[in-house]
C-alpha cells in the first residue's frame, strides 16, 4: 500500500539506537483498514520519498499527437521522432559500465549513447549517455519535453495549441 503524508518527527531510542519516524498519513480512511494486518507484521518495508504530482494522462496524449504530426511531416515514425525529442529535450543521466554490459544498458534504457571508453582504477569501462523514457516524468520534466516539441511543431508549421490553451493545460498538470 502506498500513501502520502509528512514526516511528524524523527527521534533516536538512546538505549536501542533505533531512530524513530513518526508520519501522517493524507489517506486516513485507507489506512484504519490496514493497520491491524500491518501491527502483525513482524517487519515492513517503508519507502519514503519526496511526494511529486505526477503528470497528467492529458500531458501524455498530447505529446503523442504531436509526435504522430512530426512525423508525418518529416515522413518518419512517431518512435524515432519521440527518441529524437528525447535526446534534446528529455531527462538523462551518464553511467559508467563494463564492456561486456554495454548492450544489456542498451536493452534498460529508452535511449542510450556511448559516450567512450574511461580508466577505472585501471580497469577499461565504458561511459554512457543513457535517457529515460517520459512514462518516469513528472509534471515540470514533462513540461519541458513537450515545451520542447511544441517549439519545433511550430518550426515545421505544424498547428499546436495556442500559447493561452498550453498554459491552461499545463496549469491543470500542477506545472
Amino acid at each position: 500500500m502506498e500513501f502520502t503524508g509528512t514526516i511528524k518527527s524523527i527521534n533516536q531510542d538512546f538505549i536501542t539506537g533505533d531512530v524513530n519516524i513518526t508520519f501522517s498519513v493524507n489517506e486516513k480512511a485507507l489506512i484504519y483498514p490496514e493497520y491491524e494486518r500491518l501491527k502483525a507484521s513482524k517487519k515492513l518495508r517503508v519507502v519514503a520519498k519526496q511526494y511529486r504530482k505526477k503528470r497528467s494522462l492529458d500531458a501524455n496524449a498530447y505529446l503523442w499527437v504531436l509526435l504522430q504530426k512530426m512525423a508525418e511531416v518529416l515522413r518518419s515514425d512517431k518512435w524515432s521522432i519521440y527518441l529524437q525529442m528525447l535526446k534534446r529535450y528529455g531527462q538523462f543521466t551518464y553511467i559508467v559500465v563494463k564492456p561486456n554490459a554495454v548492450e544489456g544498458v542498451k536493452k534498460q534504457w529508452r535511449e542510450c549513447e556511448e559516450v567512450g571508453e574511461v580508466d577505472v582504477n585501471g580497469t577499461k569501462a565504458v561511459q554512457m549517455l543513457c535517457y529515460y523514457g517520459s512514462s518516469t516524468y513528472d509534471t515540470k520534466q514533462m513540461s519541458a519535453l513537450i515545451d520542447g516539441v511544441v517549439s519545433e511543431c511550430e518550426e515545421l508549421g505544424i498547428e499546436t495549441m495556442s500559447p493561452a490553451e498550453l498554459q491552461q493545460i499545463k496549469e491543470r498538470w500542477g506545472v
